[in-house]
């Protein structure tokens, strides 16, 4: 039986949350009846109400258990509604729930249940071989509960822990979370060597929350796509914590590769994607407009010209004529308005964003055009994905918009952002001396990342501090830059890495794009079209790189420019030594990787 000791819920709304745990029982208290969360198919569709039973029942078992206040709890689950109430469950304990990325193989969970002192663990059948793996190393992982039932030997079923209790009051146990108290760890994807515990605390939470509503504007039954991992920050902070605290509506796409069927079926007030995505949406756009007839190509074609057109005024702050505006709402009426549709992105109020690394202009101008404006954002998980955001009429494509209310910035001499809120981590688990390298003592982040800010507050990125290339000539570059230049000149480029430092010019190591030169290589007849590694030797496909790599050089400085470049297969996918969880490049092991290749490009340098 749930109770409640909060008998007007709306009497204390005025009040922020003292935890993300007391917001989720305000949240089912105002709202029983809207649509908590849902699967894409449908197969599972839960209110607010009903996922309070179930997180009730969840933390009843949980605690029969032996799970305790500050006890951590790993979960191993994908996009679904069963993530989000066993988190919360977890939290509503006073324990502290984490994330471990689905794609890591047991040596690499190992050192993240030592750090976290695990010994509770919630995972789908699919991942309990990776944790079972780690816990051989981690003997103190005595309790493993298995979503679907029927795990090994040891572990124990979810349908056995949420069971409830007679003697469990949700309420009473929540009431006894303090602002202070740890509210979740969040491991960084490793870019930069092995994953840091970052501590958040509840207070910490809950202004991360009340920021973002600034932004996002929330309000009950909004509709959220959760479709990136869920040990993420960005998606914790867009499609968990939102939601929790403003009762929002959570689709659950469980395999992203399957995401465009979900935005049709969820149609989301709110998504946020990398720009990686972004590309491939607009390629598969360009992709579907030239296989038009002519007639039909024209008429798109002179559509997002128009587009085009408005875009580049209203950013350059000059006045859309008449004619200009009356052009571009047929060439949204007929073009862009059902392509929107088609998405499932025609939503009034809609918020996209574009996050986790920078996107090319033409890229932002193309989604402008067509009436998908992405905020593009910067946060870091350390700062608890807050910094900078922009309005929606106050997107200036290239920035990544204002800083956020609450929170403060500004650059250190050297260019490097600094960052200070009160919703910033507490720290690194067990690791002071790394904490004290990133937040100085008078409470200011240092993000590590290279930035500019122009006379009316906007901030660009410039690059990671430690990334920046110094040739042999003492000229400083971005090789971000470089590769976003490379990378957008045409679709057989996937990933650059760009190299370059104490050197006399500039190299790159590519990596092509597996399933558009893979439908290339069959149309034109060639042998072994899915065979990336003999296609990167190819004659045929080295003239179509080289060409976009004209391309990108046109768009770079004399010194920023590649002179040579090494094609080394398809590209890094997640679940490599190459790539972070969140699809970011390793590039430290990157270079090490092809440390040979790269001496070959060299080897006849002036």
């Amino acid at each position: 039986m749930i109770t409640s000791s909060t008998k007007n819920p709306d009497a204390a709304s005025h009040e922020a949350p003292s935890s993300i745990a007391e917001g989720f029982l305000r949240t089912t208290e105002r709202y029983p009846d809207i649509t908590a969360v849902r699967t894409v198919d449908g197969a599972i569709s839960l209110t607010w109400r009903q996922v309070r039973e179930r997180v009730s029942a969840m933390a009843a078992g949980l605690q029969r258990l032996g799970v305790r206040h500050g006890d951590t709890v790993a979960l191993m689950l994908k996009n679904r509604p069963e993530f989000l109430i066993a988190d919360v469950a977890v939290m509503s304990l006073g324990a502290i729930p984490y994330s471990i990325y689905a794609t890591l193989p047991a040596v690499q969970i190992v050192p993240i249940l030592d750090n976290a002192d695990t010994k509770f663990a919630i995972c789908e059948n699919a991942f309990v071989s990776q944790l079972l793996g780690a816990a051989e190393k981690h003997l103190d992982l005595r309790t493993v509960i298995v979503l679907e039932g029927g795990g090994p030997a040891g572990t124990i079923d979810w349908a056995d822990v949420e069971t409830g209790s007679a003697g469990f009051d949700l309420d009473t146990s929540i009431a006894q979370i303090r602002p202070d108290d740890l509210g979740v760890l969040v491991y960084t994807s490793g870019t930069t060597g092995p994953a840091k515990g970052v501590e958040i605390t509840h207070g910490s939470l809950v202004k991360l929350v009340e920021t973002n509503s600034i932004v996002l504007r929330p309000f009950p039954g909004q509709r959220l796509l959760s479709w990136l991992p869920t040990a993420h920050m960005g998606e914790r902070a867009t499609s968990h914590y939102l939601p929790l605290l403003t009762g929002g509506t959570i689709g659950y796409c469980q395999n992203p590769t399957q995401v465009m069927g979900a935005l049709r079926e969820i149609q989301p007030h709110v998504f946020f994607a990398a720009p990686r995505f972004w590309e491939k949406l607009k390629s598969g756009i360009e992709a579907q407009w030239a296989a038009l007839p002519d007639a039909q190509r024209k008429l798109v074609h002179d559509a997002l010209q128009t587009g085009l057109e408005k875009v580049r005024l209203e950013q350059e702050g000059k006045a859309v004529s008449s004619d200009l505006a009356e052009r571009y709402a047929k060439a949204d009426h007929d073009v862009f308005r059902p392509i929107r549709k088609a998405l499932g992105l025609d939503t009034e109020d809609s918020y996209l964003a574009s996050g986790g690394a920078s996107a090319p202009r033409a890229l932002l101008e193309f989604f402008f055009a067509i009436g998908l404006p992405p905020d593009e954002v910067y946060g870091l998980t350390e700062s608890n994905a807050l910094g900078t955001r922009a309005v929606q009429n106050e997107r200036r494509i290239g920035t990544v918009g204002k800083v956020q209310p609450g929170v403060e910035m500004k650059l250190a001499e050297d260019g490097e952002i600094l960052i200070r809120s009160p919703a910033i981590m507490r720290g690194y688990r067990k690791q002071p001396d790394a904490t004290a390298k990133v937040k100085d003592k008078d409470g200011w982040l240092h993000s590590g990342d290279i930035g500019t800010v122009d006379a009316e507050g906007y901030y660009r990125i410039v690059d990671r501090k430690k990334d920046v290339i110094i040739n042999s000539f003492g000229k400083n570059m971005s090789p971000s830059n470089i590769e976003m230049a490379l990378t957008t000149a045409g679709p057989f480029i996937a990933q650059a890495i760009v190299v370059g430092e104490a050197r006399n010019y500039n190299v790159a190591l590519l990596t092509l794009d597996t399933a558009y030169v893979s439908d290339w290589a069959a149309k034109q007849g060639l042998s072994e079209p899915d065979d990336l590694l003999a296609l990167a030797n190819n004659p045929r496909v080295v003239a179509q790189v080289n060409a976009e790599i004209d391309r990108g050089n046109a768009q770079l400085a004399r010194v920023e420019q590649i002179k040579k470049f090494k094609i080394v297969g398809g590209e890094w996918t997640v679940g490599g030594i190459e790539l972070t969880p969140t699809m970011k490049l390793k590039r430290r092991v990157i270079l090490d990787q092809y440390a040979e290749t790269i001496d070959e490009l060299y080897a006849r340098e002036d």
